[in-house]
């Protein structure tokens, strides 16, 4: 006999999930009211994403956020990648262990502090506000992540493969870009995306730093928020949310390709 298969851990991941998703359903709910607020939905109406489209100013400013959470991701993903490389192979754990600890003090540190400090950096160092020093943070609190996602791919790795294939006469960069890089590809990637997440997020570290004459989503959003209630906002974190998925599923198929043995490959 089949066993039933439900349990009371089930009914709370459903709830659990429902009060998570049920405010941006809400919010996309009424993207689509022709009344204008959301208090009562009065019809149906393409209005309010028509304004997000007509509006050139918000335009440009979507524009700088995908420059920056992809220069930010790109940036950060090189870098993180080495820098865990480098902390893989401190053969003293003492300094290893120095190395993680400061490197994960960085992701659980409050982006207050974080946006403050830089914010202080910029100022003594003479760096205008701007596009400049918005890029500089994201990069900055983006490599952590990288390097927390690219360790465990490195640490599954095993020695044997090295050896190998240096005892066929592979060089210090055929190891690293033949042996190493390959390897740890799906670490490589969930970096990546986890970066082009944190950025495209990012608000209070971004409203610190960010300048007269530019801005991303997530100030914008919140500014004119403040002003009132408008379904162009409900329409834009609609948008938002919609391409954040898209991002998601990407990496899930991305993810999924890169981690397919190569001889089911080579069959395919």
């Amino acid at each position: 006999m089949r066993k039933n298969s439900w349990k009371p851990s089930n009914l709370y991941l459903i709830v659990v999930f429902a009060i998570l998703y049920a405010p941006i359903f809400y919010l996309m709910f009424y993207s689509f009211n022709s009344g204008g607020s959301m208090r009562e939905f009065e019809g149906f109406t393409w209005e309010f994403y028509g304004e997000v489209f007509q509006d050139t100013r918000l335009l440009i400013i979507v524009l700088n956020t995908f420059i920056i959470a992809l220069l930010s991701s790109a940036i950060s993903t090189i870098i993180g990648v080495f820098g865990a490389i480098a902390i893989h192979y401190i053969r003293s754990n003492r300094p290893k262990g120095t190395l993680l600890t400061l490197n994960n003090v960085l992701i659980v540190s409050p982006d207050v502090i974080i946006g403050a400090s830089f914010l202080i950096l910029f100022t003594i160092a003479g760096i205008q506000l701007g596009f400049v020093s918005v890029l500089l943070s994201h990069i900055a609190f983006s490599i952590p992540i990288v390097v927390i996602m690219v360790l465990p791919k490195l640490q599954e790795m095993s020695g044997t493969l090295l050896d190998a294939a240096r005892d066929l006469g592979a060089s210090s960069w055929e190891v690293l870009t033949r042996v190493i890089l390959p390897y740890i590809k799906p670490g490589i990637f969930a970096g990546f995306f986890m970066a082009l997440t944190y950025s495209l997020d990012d608000f209070a570290v971004t409203f610190f730093v960010t300048g007269n004459g530019f801005s991303t989503l997530s100030v914008e959003i919140y500014s004119r928020a403040r002003q009132g209630v408008s379904l162009s906002i409900n329409a834009l974190s609609t948008l938002i949310f919609l391409f954040t998925i898209l991002l998601v599923i990407g990496y899930y198929f991305i993810n999924r390709r890169s981690s397919r043995p190569a001889g089911r490959e080579e069959r395919a």
